[in-house]
């Protein structure tokens, strides 16, 4: 989150490198991974993937209420504004916010166990793939729109059932590898993570493999090859976070007495790797994820409404993003401190 909210701004200045910014149709950068990583992780610990039972209709209406008044606040906003938006990414009136609220109220609806999710997932994936090699590609990367609210909106509304197959995938990995198996702690650990590395490498070999061969990845269609890079990146996250906590807890298990030497064991190898207690910052963020992601998304349209961000200068833009940063953590800060959360379901 904090990477996501520093680069929708910084990538409007020349200083940032184009190489990480969002691409046009087809390829992958760093700014392409971040839609489908919200997706990811948002699946791998959702209630379905806990087990928990699925929510009414009306319940996951309620449940999408603050993303869809977010989604029509941005587009309102930026229309009364006359804010910049780049219609090839979702359409003319759609945005990320849409989106997220479409994929939560269909796995609300439509309930899929979570031990076949990720079948109905694949299954979902491969024909929406074969609909895009089979002509849907041309539509969905022409630049020509009619006037109806499907062809303005053509790229967000398609791509809804690529994050969908996402999503169901994810659920089904978060119950088969986090939430399922009653095991044993420390063997369920050691499993999962030999999964997570596995499961990884295969997503991995499977992306090379469709975008050399079947369709390159695209964040734009969320096709086949982008859902399956962005499975192998989370996968290939938690995989080494995993090792890293596995490390720490084997130093801890070796300096069983005295205490002072397994305190200093831990300290020491967190200062080496770079794991200490996370900060009231991080904390503050993480309690109010989507809060920090609405503010970032306001400041950002202030500045681009205040300066002409293609014509700064370095310093300036450094200056400027480092202020941006400060208030966004300030902000941020202030939230928590007074207890105040976007999320009132």
């Amino acid at each position: 989150m904090i990477v996501t909210c520093l680069c929708i701004l910084a990538v409007d200045f020349t200083i940032f490198p184009r190489r990480y910014a969002k691409t046009e149709t087809y390829g992958t950068s760093l700014m392409d991974l971040g839609v489908g990583s919200f997706i990811v992780t948002n699946s791998l610990v959702s209630r379905q993937a806990r087990g928990i039972s699925s929510m009414s209709w009306k319940a996951a209406f309620k449940s999408s209420s603050p993303l869809l008044v977010l989604g029509f606040g941005r587009l309102l906003s930026t229309r009364s504004v006359d804010y910049q938006v780049h219609v090839a990414e979702y359409g003319v009136h759609w945005n990320f916010f849409f989106t997220l609220a479409a994929v939560t109220i269909l796995t609300s609806i439509i309930k899929i166990p979570p031990k076949y999710s990720g079948l109905f997932g694949l299954s979902l994936l491969v024909g929406y793939q074969w609909w895009s090699v089979n002509g849907l590609n041309l539509y969905l990367l022409s630049n020509e729109r009619g006037t109806d609210l499907l062809s303005q909106n053509k790229e967000g509304l398609f791509s809804i059932l690529g994050y969908w197959g996402i999503y169901l995938l994810g659920v089904q990995l978060g119950y088969h590898l986090f939430f399922g198996d009653h095991k044993p702690e420390l063997k369920s650990k050691k499993w999962a993570t030999i999964k997570v590395s596995c499961l990884s490498i295969i997503f991995w070999l499977t992306t090379v493999v469709l975008d050399s061969h079947v369709e390159r990845a695209s964040r734009r269609m969320c096709n086949l090859a982008y859902a399956t890079l962005v499975l192998a990146q989370n996968l290939q996250v938690i995989l080494l976070t995993s090792l890293i906590q596995h490390k720490v807890e084997s130093i801890f298990l070796k300096f069983r007495s005295p205490i002072l030497f397994q305190v200093l064991a831990i300290l020491m190898l967190s200062d080496c790797i770079g794991v200490s207690s996370i900060s009231t910052l991080e904390e503050a963020i993480n309690r109010n994820l989507l809060g920090t992601f609405l503010v970032a998304n306001v400041l950002t349209g202030l500045t681009n409404m205040l300066v002409d961000t293609i014509f700064s200068t370095p310093l300036s833009a450094l200056s400027i993003l480092v202020t941006y940063a400060y208030l966004l953590s300030i902000i941020t800060g202030i939230a928590d401190f007074y207890g105040m959360r976007i999320k009132f379901w």
